[in-house]
């Protein structure tokens, strides 16, 4: 079940990532800056819980 969940961080991730190249074409920060955070902070959290549990990594609290 959380490998689903991974997943679908990383799906809201690229999305995001997508809008980021979106919003420099356009010029808009306040979004660009929206945009990288959500890129981060899914990024991050999808990377590190498929990394969870597809191996048994040490920074895991399963």
């Amino acid at each position: 079940m959380r490998l689903v969940l991974g997943i679908l961080f990383l799906i809201v991730a690229i999305v995001a990532a997508i809008s980021v190249i979106r919003q420099m074409k356009l010029k808009n920060y306040l979004a660009l800056g929206f945009s990288g955070l959500t890129v981060l902070a899914f990024g991050f959290f999808s990377i590190a819980t498929i990394i969870c549990q597809v191996t048994n990594a040490p920074f895991c609290s399963n």
